[in-house]
């Protein structure tokens, strides 16, 4: 075939002979591009490119034409002035056309670089203007005429999606790796929240000896079209020749995944949709990692097998494990620690989570030491911890957990008076498995209209499956409350929210905590849909002396005016919740005073706290002052 520089040659040699009045300048262009210049690289690139898109030679031909304005200033030159423009100019569909040797027809421009044309399809090309097609300008992407000048580095857009992959070899990889090795051009990954399913393409892929990019939609900008970012990953992947794993892929239209040179990987929290515009993949289910696969990775962050095996209980993902085990790392070298500790590792597990937290102070941290409550209570809420560490295990051995189509999410059941720890035990079990706590905002949901709260409800329940965090309703009565008769419509609307709950409660695949006041007042049909139950009673006299010392643990005291803690547990009877409102008061008043905090000041506060509560205080005694 002849070479482009002959081609232009014959192209300005024709416009000179029908008395072409730029003949001179394009032939001062022409001698200055000197093309049969050794040029391997470029010549070596556009191979490389034509190869891995399975262009044709009349293709790579075009894609040569549109390289040009972007090649040199006197291509540039060239291609305007071989389109009738007076200077430097793209090449129009019917310069490009003829110049790469093909006839310049409607038909050809159509088959060559119309919307459906390899080039278009795949990015490669684009054509610009709204005039017929043959007279539309030929357009080379930058990140294509980039690759062609030698430059690898992705566009910033694509290189803000893509993250290091963590390649885990669990159930299924062996199937996506045959897939991929018979030339399946989409494999669809289910993996819910917390499940292996990039690691597991990873995986597959290194099975393979193949390369490959992972990118991760879930980091896009809101305001970014997700489809046009779908695309430029899948152009990278291209470019590159490597299989694109494609993270969030149920955001993309999966026709999109067809225009990819290069075989796709979606990992999607969503199973595949029948009535999606693509055919059926090959579908593979992603597990969630085991505590003894968990374990394997945390060891070399952390370089410590207890620690390693203290914190494989946290559900995370590989990446997720990987980047908090970094930034933990990091955080622990900054703060001048030798060893990185399982409450570092907890901390930089909340801060990367993508929850959306109740916390005042994101920083803070709860631990299963923070709950004073009776053995029995604190026993049940430790093997709640139990269940969610060690739930991948158990649904491992067989189907029992999630038999039935149901979900293998854990629910559990806080009642109790208020002030006994319900809420705080939420923020432990949030705390200790590393996860965000999701607590429900009930005036966001609950809407008059027939039918929005349940979307609310979806809403609140897609969200928290996606971003692994722990639900938690509070006063969850006013949700899971008893059915009624129905005596009118709002008794039938009323009873058909609860029923929603019930059914979607069953396919939750997270942690569900409800805390109510009353537990008579849940329907009892939840019952068997929880899997705790766990009464926090309101504290008895040993455990009142617990909760005195706990709150007053490591706070000054004067040693004139010494703390009764024996008679503040006889003889104050409330819950938790108020004797830290108790200490948290007479604190304010002794730094108020500039003294250390004495037994005047807790009497003092008790009387406000009954007073507060519309109770009759107790009689207290400081030093020789009573109290009433």
């Amino acid at each position: 075939m002849e070479t482009l520089s002959t081609r232009i040659a014959t192209a300005v040699a024709r416009r000179t002979e029908a008395g072409w009045s730029a003949a001179g300048t394009a032939e001062a262009a022409l001698a200055a591009l000197d093309l049969d210049a050794a040029d391997v690289e470029r010549e070596a690139a556009l191979a490389e490119l034509a190869h891995r898109f399975g262009l044709s030679p009349a293709e790579t031909a075009i894609l040569e034409v549109a390289a040009l304005a972007d090649h040199t200033v006197s291509g540039h030159l060239l291609t305007g002035l071989l389109s009738g423009d007076p200077g430097p100019a793209r090449a129009t569909v019917a310069v490009a056309m003829e110049v790469a040797g093909l006839t310049a027809d409607a038909r050809a421009a159509q088959q060559h670089l119309g919307q459906h044309s390899a080039l278009v399809r795949q990015g490669l090309v684009a054509t610009t203007g709204a005039d017929v097609l043959l007279s539309r300008r030929v357009v080379l992407p930058d990140r294509v005429a980039a690759h062609l000048a030698g430059d690898d580095v992705p566009t910033r857009r694509v290189l803000g999606l893509l993250h290091d992959a963590v390649p885990v070899e669990v159930e299924g990889t062996e199937l996506v790796a045959a897939a991929l090795g018979a030339g399946q051009r989409l494999v669809w990954i289910h993996a819910p929240a917390g499940g292996a399913g990039a690691a597991m393409a990873a995986a597959a892929c290194r099975r393979l000896d193949v390369a490959h990019l992972v990118a991760d939609l879930g980091r896009l900008d809101p305001t970014t079209p997700v489809e046009e970012a779908a695309f430029e990953v899948l152009l990278e992947g291209g470019l590159a020749g490597s299989v694109v794993v494609l993270v969030g892929a149920e955001r993309v239209r999966p026709d999109v995944y067809l225009r990819s040179a290069v075989p796709v990987v979606g990992v999607s929290a969503e199973p595949w949709d029948p009535v999606w515009p693509a055919d059926l993949p090959l579908t593979v289910p992603a597990p969630r990692l085991s505590v003894a696969e968990r374990q394997a990775l945390w060891q070399p962050l952390l370089e410590d097998e207890t620690a390693a095996r203290e914190v494989s209980g946290m559900p995370l993902s590989p990446e997720q494990i990987v980047a908090v085990g970094r930034h933990a790392v990091t955080s622990a070298r900054l703060h001048g620690e030798e060893r990185v500790s399982i409450a570092r590792v907890r901390q930089s597990a909340r801060e990367l989570g993508r929850g959306r937290s109740v916390r005042a102070n994101a920083g803070s941290s709860v631990t299963l030491d923070d709950l004073v409550l009776p053995p029995a209570a604190l026993g049940e809420v430790t093997r709640l911890l139990d269940w969610a560490r060690y739930r991948d295990e158990v649904t491992a051995l067989g189907p029992l957990h999630g038999k039935g189509g149901k979900g293998t999410g854990i629910c559990a059941l806080f009642s109790g008076p208020p002030g006994t720890g319900k809420t705080l035990a939420a923020h432990v079990v949030a705390d200790s498995l590393g996860m965000d706590l999701y607590q429900v905002d009930l005036s966001t949901i609950v809407d008059k209209y027939i039918g929005e709260t349940e979307k609310n409800l979806e809403r609140v329940f897609t969200e928290a499956e996606a971003t692994n965090a722990v639900l938690f309703f509070d006063e969850a009565d006013a949700l899971f409350g008893s059915r009624s008769e129905v005596r009118d419509a709002k008794d039938r609307y009323a009873n058909q929210e609860i029923a929603y709950l019930l059914q979607r409660m069953e396919q939750f695949d997270g942690i569900t905590v409800l805390a109510s006041n009353l537990r008579g007042n849940i329907d009892p049909a939840f019952a068997r849909r929880l899997h705790f139950m766990v009464a926090f009673p309101a504290p008895d006299e040993p455990t009142r002396r617990r909760l005195w010392s706990h709150h007053l643990d490591g706070i000054g005291t004067d040693a004139q005016d010494p703390v009764d803690l024996d008679g503040l547990a006889a003889s104050v009877e409330l819950a938790g919740g108020d004797i830290r409102n108790i200490v948290l008061t007479a604190v304010y008043a002794a730094v108020a005073e500039g003294t250390p905090l004495g037994m005047r000041h807790l009497a003092d506060a008790v009387v406000r706290e009954h007073v507060k509560l519309g109770r009759r205080p107790p009689v207290l005694t400081s030093g020789s002052n009573p109290r009433r």
